[in-house]
This record gives structure tokens, sequence and C-alpha cells, in this order.
């Protein structure tokens, strides 16, 4: 008897690591929209009136939804309509938001009777914030759905394969997006004369995304064929049920790695809104542009190593111990903003400490997400993700409106920010030190519980510190 074994589409590396690029490129372009305003703090302080405490409101409102339970649904979704759909969704609403931020940063909603309303209500945000950040909103939903999609549907064309590579080069892949754009946003606001330029464009790659991830779900309806032909599909609808998210809800190494996450994260993404306008500041007032210059290596640091460290980690093993000195570095990096470069304005330790960030933006991520799948049973991967993605999404709402809070009343009496505003100088010095300590308290709370976790994993061997391909 011949029995012939039929090669499914993802046995191909061509195949599988084509389909990563085309559902990279949508996350690549979702992340340049994320930081697209970030390089431009005092310059929309300056055309849009908002000040650093209606900044942070506006990067908060990119989490808003999700904290109040959108998440919850999206995981659900995720995980009975499966990856095509939900990135669909997802990447459509993305571009709807994404449009709605541009025309409310654009010089056509000034005067509109939108703007006359939004100005009569809740006086202390000016219109083009309220409407920017409900389109920020809309836009962060489906990001962070696209992002727990995107989790999903690598660990399923990679399982057994190249998981945290795959994982890793996806997030290498994002975040060169950040290093793009704040390379390009400054540069488009000067040559255009407008804030809006750099936001219209970042909204055009992000329908881009939406056509790349299209493609994708033909490949994986391709790959369902194969899988539904030979048995081996284990993602029916039958198989989940919501009264199964109570086991991750009753997990403590899940609750550890999601308590971790949002400490990483909430000293990371609030810090990139403001970390531009901090090199300013603390670098004795270098131009927008030359701040963005530097910021820029944060995201490049982890994309060069990000690859190298998820190979390793398919390879070796370790992912507790990478979540450990990823936490270490970040407290390092951010006591240094805090101190060392305001004492001794050096572009050089500017440089060196931002690629040490990025390094440990490399490690943490590239440990924790691919370990997920070794604690979470498969079929409620999607909703653990989503848990964890909430989770974090509590910290990223709340930390950018507590640090644009202490920003604003810790140099309320500051002399050089009070002269600075009454002279209408377009460079305001604001002193970043309590700020940054707040960021380096994650970072300590973040080590110990990663030193927790890797307690637990040795305790209850989950093999958070073993190899994903066996030998």
């Amino acid at each position: 008897m011949t029995e012939t074994i039929q090669k499914r589409i993802n046995d191909s590396k061509a195949m599988r690591w084509t389909a990563l690029i085309l559902i990279a490129l949508m996350m690549f372009f979702g992340y340049m929209f994320v930081d697209v305003m970030s390089p431009l703090q005092s310059l929309v302080e300056q055309e849009r009136g908002w000040s650093p405490s209606v900044f942070g409101t506006y990067a908060a409102s990119e989490y808003l939804l999700n904290v109040f339970g959108f998440l919850i649904i999206a995981g659900v979704i995720l995980d009975k309509c499966g990856i095509r759909f939900t990135g669909e969704l997802s990447a459509s609403m993305m571009f709807i938001g994404a449009a709605i931020k541009f025309y409310a940063v654009s010089d056509w909603f000034p005067g509109t009777g939108l703007a006359t309303w939004l100005d009569s209500w809740w006086i202390t945000m000016p219109a083009s914030a309220k409407l920017a950040s409900f389109g920020f909103m809309i836009f962060g939903c489906g990001c962070e759905m696209a992002g727990t999609t995107v989790s999903k549907a690598i660990a399923k064309w990679f399982k057994g394969k190249e998981m945290a590579l795959a994982m890793g080069l996806e997030m290498a892949i994002a975040r060169v997006g950040v290093f793009a754009i704040f390379s390009i946003s400054p540069i488009l606001a000067e040559k255009m004369g407008s804030i809006a330029a750099p936001v219209g464009f970042c909204t055009a790659l992000v329908f881009i995304g939406l056509i790349t991830y299209t493609v994708f779900t033909f490949m994986d309806r391709k790959l369902d064929a194969q899988l539904g032909a030979d048995g081996s599909n284990e993602t029916s609808d039958e198989e989940f049920k919501v009264a199964d998210l109570k086991n991750i809800l009753t997990s403590q190494i899940f609750w550890v790695v999601a308590l971790l996450c949002v400490l990483y994260y909430s000293a990371i993404f609030p810090f990139q809104r403001y970390g531009a306008n901090m090199l300013q500041c603390n670098l004795d007032g270098i131009s927008p542009a030359a701040a963005s210059n530097i910021f820029r290596w944060f995201p490049i640091g982890a994309a060069v190593i990000t690859p190298f460290l998820g190979s390793f980690l398919d390879h070796k093993g370790k992912g507790a111990t990478m979540l450990m000195w990823g936490a270490i570095l970040l407290i390092a990096c951010h006591l240094i903003f805090a101190f060392v470069l305001p004492a001794t304005h050096s572009h050089v330790i500017a440089y060196s400490t931002i690629v040490l960030l990025g390094i440990s933006f490399a490690l943490v991520p590239a440990a924790l997400w691919p370990s997920v799948p070794k604690i979470i049973d498969e079929k409620v991967l999607g909703s653990a993700y989503c848990l964890i993605f909430w989770v974090q999404n509590i910290g990223l709402c709340f930390v950018p409106m507590l640090i644009g809070s202490v920003l604003a009343s810790s140099n309320a009496n500051n002399p050089a920010v009070i002269a600075a505003k009454e002279a209408g100088d377009e460079f305001i010095p604001y002193n970043y030190t309590m700020p940054l300590v707040i960021f380096a308290c994650f970072g300590v709370a973040a080590l110990i519980l990663a030193i927790y976790l890797k307690a637990i994993d040795r305790k209850n061997h989950f093999g958070l510190e073993e190899p994903n391909i066996k030998a």
C-alpha cells in the first residue's frame, strides 16, 4: 500500500515567510501611525494649542475602549471567528480611525460646525484634540486586536517550526516602522508646513496594510482547507466556549505574565510619546528633528537584535531569564535619562542609552509572546493574548495621562518653563526627572515579577526556560 502525504502550504519555508511578511506589513504601517505625532509634541502645542496634559490624554485615548472591555470581546471574536475575519475587521478599524484623526488635525477641520460643537463642551481640550482622540480610540481598538490576531496567526503558521524567530521578526519589522516615522514625520511636517502631512501619509499606509492582510487571508484559507483534509484542523468553533475563559482567569502564571507585561510596556510606549521632547529638554534645547534623529535609534536597537533573540529562544530557551535582563536594562536606561543626561548633556550617552533601551525592548517581547502558547491551551490562545493586551492597555491608557499630569505639575513653578511660555517661545524646557523616575519604578516592579515567574516555572515546569524547537 502506498500512502501519499500531502505537504501543507506552511511546510514551505517560502510560503510561511511570505505569509509573515504580509501580516507584518500591516503592523509595520500601524506602528508608523501610532507614533506619527510623537516627534511633533512641541509643534502640535504651538500649532493646535495642545498642552502636555492634553497631549497625554490624546495618547491615552488609543487604549480607552480597550480598557473598558473591547479587547475581551476581541478575544472571543478571534477564537470564534478566526484570524481571517478578525484581521480584516481590525485592519478596517485601524483605517477608519486613522482617517478620522487625519481630518481632525487637518486644515479642513477648524471652523466647521463639528469643530464649533466640540469646542462647546469639555473646554479643557481643543476641538481638534477631542476628534483626534476619538479617531485614535477607534484606531487603537483595531491595532490592539490586530496585534493579538497576528500573534495567533504566527502561532498557527509556525507551530513546531521557528515560532519565536517569526514573532521576533514580526516585532522587528514593526519596530522599524517606529524608526521610519521618527525620521519621516518631522521632515514631512517641516516641508509641508503642517502636522497633517505626516498623519495623512501614514493613513494611506494603513490602507495599504489592509490590502496586504487581505492577500494573506487567501493563503490562510488554503491552509485551513489542507488542515481540514488531513483531519488536523483544531480551530473549529465547537472547540471554543466562552466558559473556557475561566481557565485563563484562574491561572496564577497567566496573571504574573499579564502584570509583568503591563508594567514593562507602561515604561516603554508612554515613554515613546514623550521621548523626543525629553531629549530636547535634556540636551540643551536641540531641535525637534535632531531629537527625533536620536530617538529613532531606539526601535532600531530592538529591530536588529530581536530576530537573533528569537532564534536563540527557539534553539536554546532561557525565556524567563531574558525577561529579567530586559527589566534590568529598562531600569538602568530611565535612571540614566533622569539623572546622568541632564547633568552631562552628552549626545554619546543619549545615543548609547537609546540603543540600550532598544535592546531591552527586544529581550522582553522576544521572550514574552512565544511563551504564552506554553502556558495556555491553544483553543483559547486568542482570548489569552487579548486578555494580556487588555491588562496591558489599562496601563497604556492611564500612564500617559499620569505622565502628562506629573510633567505639568512638576514644572508648574519651573522658572525656565514660565519664562518660555510668557515669551511665547516654541521650545518649552520641561524638567523630566519625575516622569523618568516613575518609568524606572515600573521597571523595578517588572523585574520582581520576572524573578517570581522564573521561580514558578522552575517549580511547575512550564518550559519557559526550554527551547521551542525540540532536538
